[in-house]
């Protein structure tokens, strides 16, 4: 099935998302959207081995590699220093790498590292900024009111995230009383993300938010700009979206970010069979 939506089509759907995404999270959805229906109804694939050239988006991962990495060695770390071998660690490993780190001066101020959520055999890639202040109290990303937020996002395409999604953040510790991230700080993350990427070999990566945006594609670009083209990161797609705390701030700019869903699960149609 292929979700080519033409303007009214696309306002229809608009009108849907906004009224599904102001649901409460705990009330559940009376039925599921028609249209994106497809995002879960797709045949699972391998995922193994490379993948054919496509029109839209090649990705040019490396084979799986959990298991490489043995979770029981010990991790190689120094003050000031990330751990060592990252890029060839399993989920297991990286996890407690993260929970360890103390390469920069948030390690003072964390209660909980947030290293990530979700299913690693998932077919989307969710990345956050930072750690908000619940987030760092229980150790996940996206609670709070932007994550009931997002978790309604999620609810209008038939997703969750526990199931086909992974959820992570561009840092791993709350910045203190949720300041911006600083660059260097970015910096030191950002090997911790670029493995979760390598390992979960996502079919597509949602971008939220300015500093998950520039992080990870580089740029200091708005994301006003950005939106409604695809990018590209390890040669994933790359869709650009608002973080939901913008959104809980600027309630019109909802029927933008249901844009951005619709045009996520357009690429993932285009490729029917892959995930």
């Amino acid at each position: 099935m292929s979700l080519q939506l033409d303007a009214r089509q696309r306002a229809m759907l608009a009108e849907m998302g906004l009224r599904l995404f102001d649901r409460p999270v705990d009330g559940g959805l009376a039925t599921p959207l028609a249209a994106p229906a497809a995002a879960t109804a797709r045949p699972a694939a391998p995922r193994e081995g490379p993948i054919a050239p496509e029109s839209i988006a090649v990705r040019a991962h490396p084979a799986r590699t959990e298991g490489t990495f043995d979770s029981k060695m010990p991790v190689t770390r120094l003050v000031g220093e990330r751990p060592a071998g990252i890029e060839q660690m399993g989920w297991e490993a990286l996890a407690q790498a993260v929970a360890g780190c103390r390469a920069c001066g948030l390690c003072e101020s964390r209660r909980n590292t947030v290293f990530g959520v979700g299913d690693t055999q998932a077919d989307w890639l969710i990345v956050g900024e930072a750690p908000g202040e619940n987030e760092d109290l229980q150790g996940e990303p996206f609670v709070g009111q932007a994550g009931k937020l997002l978790d309604n996002m999620l609810k209008a395409i038939g997703l969750d995230r526990r199931h086909k999604v992974y959820i992570a953040n561009v840092l791993k510790c709350r910045p203190p009383g949720n300041r911006n991230p600083e660059p260097a700080e970015v910096a030191q993350c950002e090997p911790f993300l670029a493995r979760q990427v390598a390992l979960l070999q996502p079919r597509i990566i949602l971008a939220m938010g300015r500093f998950a945006v520039q992080s990870l594609l580089q740029t200091t670009e708005p994301i006003g700009k950005l939106r409604g083209r695809v990018h590209q990161y390890a040669g994933v797609p790359v869709v650009v979206t608002y973080h939901p705390a913008y959104l809980l701030r600027n309630l019109p700019e909802k029927a933008k970010a249901w844009a951005d869903l619709c045009l996520a699960l357009e690429l993932l149609d285009a490729k029917p069979g892959q995930g």
